[in-house]
């Protein structure tokens, strides 16, 4: 079993990391696979490689919004070997009613919802306009598994551009996906390059605040990310005994 977790920044890889490390995994090695003529807070950040048993998990900070993390994700992908599997991982908004702060969310749809047209009627996904598409297929069994052993909501998660600062437009969302659990910023972007592969791909948030109202003093970084930790210790059983051709 070979798993690439993508997350956005640095501190949310190195969240991951720990949780493999109090799961038993030795850290491997690290690459540099970017070449970014610009450079972001995160170019320096390596590819890290963990591994036991035979298992190895790779865990890379591709960058922050849905096109660092398609193209992260396609590059780290691209330089081999064979993956099973694609994960978006990191912190995110929780809808409070089903998301409270400080606890995780597992992906059962990955919805890019800010990915289509406005008009008089409303918000139009790309879907319906005709090409495109706003969903990418997530594995449902494996998903509902990691749900029990991570004891996380099992939700829709949606990828948006511009994260939620008013009430109105939580509720916009909420009209729209009346099973969103959380929303992120990556989750669409790493999910389409893992499907570019033929890849299946998860995504595993911690909730570090509330999709509502933007109240910096509210948000419990520090406490998503000991989630996201804990979530990553947890997992690898469930990755391990996992096989691509088990049924969805």
């Amino acid at each position: 079993m070979r798993v690439l977790v993508v997350t956005a920044v640095a501190a949310e890889a190195d969240s991951v990391a720990a949780g493999l490390a109090a799961a038993g995994y030795a850290r491997l090695g690290e690459e540099f696979v970017r070449r970014a003529l610009i450079a972001g807070p995160d170019s320096a950040s390596p590819l890290t490689r963990h591994g036991r048993a035979g298992h190895e998990i790779h865990v890379y900070p591709a960058g922050v919004g849905p096109a660092a993390a398609a193209a992260g994700t396609a590059l780290a992908l691209g330089r081999g070997p064979g993956y099973d599997l694609v994960i978006s991982a990191g912190i995110g908004g929780g809808f409070p009613a089903v998301a409270p702060l400080g606890t995780l969310v597992v992906s059962s749809r990955i919805v890019a919802a800010d990915l289509g047209a406005g008009s008089a009627e409303g918000f139009i996904p790309v879907t319906e306009l005709g090409f495109g598409r706003h969903e990418v297929h997530v594995l449902g069994s494996l998903g509902r598994r990691a749900t029990r052993a991570l004891d996380a909501a099992y939700g829709t998660v949606l990828t948006v551009t511009t994260a939620t600062g008013t009430a109105e437009r939580a509720a916009e969302l909420l009209a729209r996906h009346p099973r969103a659990f959380a929303e992120a910023m990556e989750g669409f972007g790493v999910a389409e390059a893992a499907d570019q592969y033929g890849l299946p791909a998860l995504e595993i948030r911690a909730i570090s605040n509330e999709v509502g109202p933007r109240d910096r003093s509210a948000w419990r970084i520090g406490d998503a990310l000991a989630a996201l930790t804990d979530a990553f210790g947890k997992l690898p059983p469930v990755l391990e005994s996992w096989t691509p051709h088990e049924p969805d």
